[in-house]
């Protein structure tokens, strides 16, 4: 007879396996690594080493093994080289938006439902008699044979138009986002590490449009001294080149992009640090890294208008503390009539939430 067998509690397992709690840690570590799996597994032996993580019955070469086995990394034989797979890539994005959303109250603010009846897929609970134009899917048989029954009784069965229910359905509003992520030298600088969120952020929300909205499309742009797409899939990798911030740049692309889409409803999110250093005049770059440059900070404010003529609203994540680049992002924000959320680096869960529309200021969790 096979008896019970009895393991050390851990009230931080939330009765996840070893596997999981460390495939946890190993996706947190890829978002700093770039992606570089060999990296992020010696920061885990390393972590291994410090605290603990594995024991005699599960080891760390086990879990390398397990990575394998259940598709999260893939080796080349003939090169040695270890890479994540699409499943971790997606991994990374779900675990980020885990992070960043999940401790925040629901709210119905970020939700774009617009409750006009009409032909949609949100099923709406009322229902109303036929008219003439109704389609027949709209038919909510079961109330239409209850009234029948009701009207006629139960003997003698006969439907006619005046028993007829119709459920109408809500008309869910497909949007087209337009995700900008700034990657010049300052999102490093000083020490701080501002690349790193930026990516959790990004991943969070592209993971968020693309799961809850499908209908909705989202492009990812970045920006550095140009600004140039690139894919979802490539989030994860993504660094810090010795670029300038040409903001103007990255909302430009974002404008023609969206010039594209047919979708009526179109926004864009911009992930910063919220300092445009540089401009790209024909063939010459114009820097200034000292400060922020009227010359620059003009364009910035004056596409800001375009976007709001175009009802484009921009919403601006600033990973940044600093005072005067925060003055700056509400101005570029309050000339939008856009958003703007303040997110700090040691608490990307909460957010100082401005809403220039509705003069709301709430801090979310």
């Amino acid at each position: 007879m096979t008896g019970h067998q009895f393991s050390k509690f851990d009230p931080n397992s939330e009765g996840k396996t070893k596997f999981e709690q460390l495939l946890d840690i190993f996706t947190q570590l890829l978002s700093y690594t770039n992606g570089d799996v060999s990296e992020a597994l010696n920061w885990m032996n390393q972590l291994d080493k410090e605290y603990e993580m594995t024991d005699d019955q599960y080891g760390m070469g086990d879990f390398i093994e397990d990575l394998k086995d259940k598709g999260y990394i893939d080796e080349n034989k003939a090169s040695g080289e270890i890479k994540i797979t699409a499943k971790t890539e997606q991994g990374i994005r779900k675990k980020s938006l885990e992070e960043i959303f999940g401790k925040l109250k629901k709210t119905k603010s970020g939700d774009h439902h617009s409750f006009k009846p009409g032909q949609g897929d949100e099923i709406n609970p009322e229902t109303r008699p036929f008219r003439f134009g109704d389609m027949l899917e709209q038919i909510d048989f079961t109330s239409s044979i209850m009234n029948a029954q009701i009207n006629h009784g139960i003997d003698s069965f006969q439907m006619q138009e005046d028993d007829l229910s119709i459920r109408e359905t809500d008309f869910k509003a497909q949007t087209s986002t337009v995700l900008m992520i700034d990657i010049s030298h300052s999102m490093i600088l000083y020490g701080e590490d501002r690349i790193t969120p930026a990516k959790k952020v990004a991943m969070a929300l592209s993971e968020l449009i693309t799961t809850k909205y499908p209908k909705d499309t989202i492009d990812i742009v970045v920006f550095g001294n140009d600004a140039w797409p690139v894919e979802i899939k490539d989030l994860p990798y993504l660094q810090v080149g010795p670029f300038h911030t040409n903001t103007v740049a990255g909302l430009e692309l974002a404008m023609d992009i969206l010039r594209k889409r047919r979708n009526p409803n179109k926004q864009i999110f911009m992930i910063t640090d919220g300092k445009p250093t540089c401009l790209k005049i024909g063939k010459r770059y114009y820097k200034n890294s000292f400060g922020l440059d009227r010359k620059i900070t003009s364009r910035c404010l004056n596409l800001a208008a375009q976007c709001k003529k175009l009802k484009i609203p921009i919403t601006t994540f600033m990973i940044a503390t600093d005072p005067y680049l925060q003055r700056f992002v509400q101005e570029f924000t309050e000339t939008n009539n856009g958003k703007a959320f303040f997110a700090s680096l040691d608490k990307l869960g909460a957010f100082i939430f401005k809403d220039f529309e509705n003069g709301k200021r709430k801090t979310l969790y």
